[in-house]
């Protein structure tokens, strides 16, 4: 049986020997290059179109407009809607208030995270197996479409990664207490960073440490979990609202996630043999595997699971890369003839790991740089395209600029649509929102809240010409009572004068009586 030992002494075993530290900026530089060279390449490519040529969709819609609520009236929303994202959009609303900076400032909190990330997986990698190991991993999962998405988006998902990671470094080298606290404030930036707590529960038995190493997981843990309580409690009783939209997995997902594990399980079984491969799967395949296959099973019986939910769980995937690279390299290097030559240029990346790079790599190197940005370069360009999100809340304004005039009744189909223009308020308030009866800030709600059915059917009846903003056709229709109102209204009373389709969503232009001139 294999002996007992704490986590970094287990860590520290499963290692290779690494050579006497040189001195001065060159040792600096090889300790820092797996978390500053992954970093760095992921603010290069989470800046590398970042506006997404100004579009905007809707979930970051709704960030920019709580977070640019007044105070009092966005912390009156957390306790009714949202409370899941609460300390995320009172950051965004301290970051408004110091640079009101358009999209980049919506965006840019998200950029710093995926650094923050990088740069924690490089760390870990480091940790485990080498700083070649750890420089590849740090750059592998900066180069993740996944990854590259949500550093571009305004919303959490980016931060309760960087989070996650970082907890799972400060576990790796015991640090209790900023363990505690760094997972209790993920988990405050959205709550399903707590099944990181399970996937770190499985990486302590996976390498049998002692009773005294559980104590204090349990207790830095159990710490995490007490103080975010009081959020768990209130978004409880909001999660009929928050997630009442979502479907169960259909067949889809379930092959997606275990086509995701099986990668996972197929790279740990590749580096079974080398020295550090136990240590790598023992932390990344249950970071890896364990969140997801936990919320998609609770989405049997509750509706809960969406991928960005538990992104943090690719740093998993990063890590087992980065370690097969590692060993790629490594046996490449070996099966080469002639003496060992150091190739320039690298020796910052593999001095801290004894596998010497011969000169032969050259053409390997290059050979793999080609396959990699082949496969990758598609899939970067369609993340930072319009197309790459649900909708385009910034085509939609634009439209609605285009086709509107001054006093036009504005309709949304369904009532959530209003989002759409909830982030231009001057283009809002040149239109009559004939639905509304009170606004979403005076409501404390996102989208406001409408008048009854009968009412809503007067107003329209009472408007000449209806700008009506609708999902794209073929979209399941609400059943409710007000949405079947508007849509039997503009059918018997209006005639269609004008569509526009726009990506994700549709501008339509009714007219009460007569002809669509003029």
């Amino acid at each position: 049986m294999t002996s007992q030992l704490p986590i970094r002494e287990r860590a520290a075993a499963d290692r290779p020997p690494a050579p006497t530290p040189e001195r001065g900026a060159r040792r600096r530089t090889l300790t820092t290059a797996p978390l500053v060279l992954p970093a760095l390449t992921a603010l290069l490519l989470g800046l590398w179109g970042l506006t997404r040529h100004g579009s905007l969709w809707r979930d970051e819609s709704v960030t920019w407009q709580v977070a640019h609520r007044p105070l009092d009236d966005l912390l009156a929303l957390l306790g009714r809607i949202d409370a899941v994202h609460g300390l995320y959009y009172l950051l965004m609303h301290g970051v408004f208030a110091l640079w009101d900076g358009g999209l980049v400032a919506l965006r840019l909190p998200s950029v710093l995270a995926t650094a923050l990330a990088a740069a924690g997986v490089g760390a870990l990698g480091a940790r485990l197996v080498g700083r070649r190991a750890g420089v590849l991993a740090g750059v592998l999962f900066t180069l993740l479409p996944a990854t590259q998405q949500y550093a571009q988006e305004g919303r959490s998902y980016a931060l309760v990664t960087a989070g996650v990671v970082w907890g799972t470094y400060l576990l790796l080298r015991e640090k209790w207490p900023a363990y505690g606290v760094l997972l209790c404030l993920s988990c405050w930036l959205h709550e399903f960073a707590a099944l990181a707590l399970v996937a770190h529960g499985l990486t302590l038995a996976w390498l049998r440490v002692p009773r005294r190493t559980w104590l204090r997981w349990g207790t830095a843990a159990g710490a995490a979990l007490a103080g975010v309580l009081p959020l768990a409690v209130l978004s409880a009783g909001q999660a009929e609202q928050q997630l009442g939209w979502l479907g169960r997995p259909g067949v889809a997902m379930w092959l997606q996630c275990a086509g995701v594990s099986a990668l996972g399980v197929l790279l740990s079984r590749l580096t079974r043999r080398a020295v550090p491969g136990r240590a790598v799967s023992a932390l990344a395949l249950p970071l890896l595997i364990a969140p997801p296959g936990l919320l998609m099973t609770a989405s049997l019986l509750k509706p809960w699971y969406v991928d960005r939910y538990v992104l943090y769980s690719l740093a998993g995937l990063a890590l087992l890369g980065g370690l097969a690279l590692d060993r790629a390299l490594a046996g490449a290097g070996r099966m080469a003839a002639g003496a060992w030559v150091p190739m320039p240029g690298v020796r910052a990346l593999t001095a801290g790991v004894r596998v010497p790079m011969p000169e032969v790599r050259v053409p390997l190197a290059c050979l793999m740089a080609v396959a990699v940005t082949a496969v990758w370069l598609p899939f970067s360009l369609e993340v930072r395209s319009p197309q790459s999100r649900k909708d385009d809340v910034a085509a939609i304004a634009h439209a609605v600029a285009r086709h509107a005039r001054p006093g036009d009744a504005v309709l949304f189909l369904p009532a959530r649509r209003r989002e759409w223009l909830m982030s231009y308020p001057r283009l809002y308030a040149r239109l009559d929102d004939v639905a509304l009866a009170r606004t979403p800030t005076a409501s404390r709600t996102l989208q406001g809240t409408e008048l009854p059915p009968g009412t809503i059917r007067h107003r329209l009846l009472s408007a000449n010409r209806v700008i009506a903003l609708t999902d794209p056709e073929g979209q399941p229709l609400d059943p409710f009572e007000e949405e079947v109102v508007k849509r039997r209204t503009l059918a018997e009373g209006f005639r269609e004068c004008g569509r526009e389709r726009v990506w994700g969503g549709q501008v339509v232009v009714y007219v009460r009586g007569g002809g669509c001139g003029g």
